[in-house]
């Protein structure tokens, strides 16, 4: 009886104690969670190990931040050394969810609002891709730009990230951007809760693209077409007087043409792009805007190319920002090869490929397997993923597609859009369908989380840029 006496009041103290131990570590935490809320969230971001504040930009209702953040030059061998990659974080709250956007270019330093963000109201951080200037390693070793570097560049973002917005993530970007999106998925599928891709190009089969070549001969209205052919065939047939406004243009801007190697190339590669250029960036309704081929004078001919296309384009001088994007279309995401019929008998270069506007000091090798290797995984594991294109848009010719594998993802069209199609453009059901299983993958399933609409911060994800990229 004593003994069971014993037992009893020492279970009673173990368990007291126990308790005290419990109700001890639960208060720990709760007042370093409290702590943590506490700390000004400029110097939780600093106090991330390779953090450094380029500068705060004030704005209404956020913090943001223009940082660095120290990567890895290759992630299989750290000790390789490290480049200074510049990211933004626009800051609302960490109770709300986090979304990461990239452009697949460089990043913007002012403050702006994905879609995705304001859909889910949460916070956003924007990554600048490795090898765009500023954050390109020195010197710059181009074997390591590829989609599974830049993949692993994101996932530690995400880790460093994490501790401090520790709510639902989500990754998003338009164009490039939304490629960028679908690679990250690809090679860490744990680390998102959601994809939205944007306008995202599939390039599966690099010598394959008669995908494209169908598109163009039956995007818009008939007659729109027809013109911008005749606008191109002549901007051909008059090469001669058009060149030297050309090179007079290129002179005036100081301008060079060594990359691509003549005014004759150059010249001929800016027209080409023409009618792509068109229908990837002009609404149905600037058809109307169309000259006459057969009575536009010299000048207004050049003008409108320069509108349209940009004869800045493959000058030296514009080609330089996107040498990586170049680099990677000709080693590995692929490039369209369209034929256009209707100026063969005039062009005498055809569709140049990537390897034409990337210095040759930079060496260039294909790698046919990494698209098919991207397309094959989404086909079959793609979780949580939504995609949009515009129907007018020449890049969504080759989309990603959905096998049976896939769970919770979808493709969706929005009519008449070109490369800037967004949730917002697509018909009501899917609109409603899109903005739903956005809401439910950042966590906010049930809610009408929409933030108010910021001109400034809102402006739209796919800018206008020249010649052919996507």
């Amino acid at each position: 009886m004593r003994t069971a006496l014993r037992w009893l009041l020492s279970l009673v103290v173990l368990i007291g104690t126990a308790s005290a131990a419990g109700i001890s570590t639960a208060t720990a935490a709760e007042e370093s969670s409290a702590t943590a809320a506490a700390t000004d969230i400029k110097d939780r971001l600093l106090a991330v190990p390779g953090m450094s504040l380029i500068e705060e930009k004030p704005y209404a209702g956020y913090r943001y931040f223009v940082l660095n953040y120290t990567q890895p030059v290759d992630h299989r061998n750290p000790k390789a050394g490290t480049f200074q990659q510049r990211i933004t974080v626009l800051h609302k709250d960490v109770s709300r969810p986090m979304v990461m956007f990239t452009s697949g270019y460089n990043v913007s330093t002012n403050p702006s609002r994905s879609e995705p963000t304001r859909i889910v109201d949460g916070n956003q951080v924007s990554v600048e891709y490795r090898f765009f200037t500023p954050s390109r390693p020195q010197p710059a070793d181009w074997s390591k730009l590829n989609i599974w570097q830049a993949a692993s560049d994101q996932h530690r973002i995400f880790k460093a990230l994490k501790p401090i917005y520790g709510q639902n993530w989500l990754t998003t970007g338009g164009s490039k951007g939304g490629m960028t999106a679908t690679y990250y998925e690809r090679f860490y599928p744990r680390d998102m809760d959601g994809v939205v891709a944007y306008v995202a190009p599939n390039d599966v089969v690099n010598k394959e693209d008669s995908a494209y070549d169908t598109f163009l001969a039956n995007v818009g209205p008939k007659d729109c077409r027809v013109a911008l052919q005749k606008v191109q065939r002549e901007t051909l047939v008059r090469r001669d007087a058009l060149e030297k406004k050309y090179k007079d243009f290129l002179d005036a801007n100081n301008y060079t043409v060594n990359t691509v190697g003549s005014v004759d190339k150059a010249y001929e590669a800016t027209v080409l792009d023409l009618f792509w250029g068109f229908w990837q960036y002009q609404p149905e309704s600037a058809c109307a805007d169309v000259p006459d081929a057969a009575t536009v004078s010299d000048d207004d001919l050049f003008s409108y190319v320069d509108e349209v296309g940009g004869w800045a384009s493959y000058a030296d001088q514009g080609l330089t920002q996107y040498t990586p994007y170049y680099y990677q279309a000709g080693t590995q995401l692929g490039s369209p090869d369209i034929k256009q019929p209707w100026v063969a008998d005039l062009s005498r270069y055809g569709y140049q490929p990537p390897r034409n506007f990337v210095p040759r000091d930079i060496p260039m090798k294909f790698e046919p397997s990494a698209m098919r290797d991207v397309d094959s995984w989404v086909r079959h594991n793609a979780t949580r993923m939504l995609y949009v294109y515009g129907d007018n848009d020449p890049w969504g010719a080759e989309p990603f597609r959905l096998g049976k594998g896939a769970r919770d993802s979808y493709v969706m069209h929005a009519p008449h859009a070109n490369h800037g199609a967004n949730v917002a453009a697509l018909k009501p059901a899917d609109k409603e369908l899109a903005t739903a299983r956005i809401l439910d993958w950042a966590g906010l399933s049930g809610t009408t989380a929409l933030a108010a609409h910021d001109r400034k911060l809102d402006r739209a994800g796919v800018q206008r840029g020249m010649s052919l990229r996507p």
